[in-house]
């Protein structure tokens, strides 16, 4: 497992002839409740992506973990201080030419680790997959947490979709990064079953909108470290089946 940006071009020459699996996280900037930092989703699939290297370099394969990419469509929750969103055309265009470029630069196994799940983001990953492999001619994997197939394996709050910063996406900051979560606040926030998932789908365009005065979703006081390693341990045999699938060892 190695971090492509902390590599000289000497060494990115030598790893690339290597065929690695190049895992790249993508998050985003935004509100995730009173506890969690606004880099909750980068964070979360940079820890991803650690996990999920070592699973497939203990399974035969090299693995390179691109740079982190930390914008993206966050129109949910624009009116909290601190969220940052690229228009979908931006956001679009941001992660074709990475995966583009990746592919020009001989890196030709790219896969996308995503932690971001606004529908409007997920759909312009599915777009940049499709136009990156269009340039290059080279597929982009692209495992998505939303697909019924993987969606199934998750938890019981992910699956009511009262997922946004409660006790799912806190119990993986938990696991990955616990410095960063305000557990004085975290501990003292009621749960709040709203289905988020269902109210985009009603039409509601914004955490306000759908209820979330305090931008989270679903029980963060329930959170815990064991929760959040079980969570990465299904996430990560998601991309490694994935992975496999389209990679085949020999």
């Amino acid at each position: 497992m190695k971090r492509l940006g902390e590599l000289t071009w000497r060494d990115a020459d030598a790893v690339r002839a290597r065929e690695p699996i190049v895992l790249l996280p993508v998050g985003s900037t935004e509100a995730h409740g009173p506890h969690l930092p606004l880099a909750t989703d980068t964070i979360l699939s940079e820890e991803l992506s650690l996990r999920a290297a070592a699973a497939l370099d203990a399974d035969g394969y090299e693995t390179l973990i691109a740079p982190a990419l930390g914008y993206a469509i966050t129109d949910y929750a624009a009116e909290f201080a601190g969220t940052i969103s690229l228009s979908a055309e931006t956001a679009t265009a941001m992660v074709t030419d990475v995966c583009a470029s990746l592919h020009a630069q001989r890196f030709a196994r790219v896969c996308l680790v995503n932690s971001h799940l606004e529908p409007a983001h997920v759909a312009s990953l599915k777009d940049a997959c499709a136009r990156a492999q269009a340039r290059s001619g080279v597929a982009v994997l692209f495992p998505d947490q939303l697909e019924k197939r993987w969606a199934r394996t998750l938890t019981d709050e992910y699956k009511r979709g009262a997922c946004h910063a409660g006790s799912y996406e806190t119990s993986l900051v938990l696991a990955a990064r616990p410095e960063l979560v305000r557990d004085e606040v975290r501990k003292t926030l009621a749960p709040h079953q709203i289905d988020l998932a269902r109210a985009m789908r009603e039409g509601k365009r914004t955490f306000l909108e759908a209820g979330a005065s305090a931008a989270y979703f679903g029980d963060p006081a329930a959170a815990s470290v064991e929760e959040g390693n079980d969570i990465y341990a299904r996430l990560v045999a998601m991309i490694v089946e994935t992975v496999r699938a389209a990679w085949p060892r020999g």
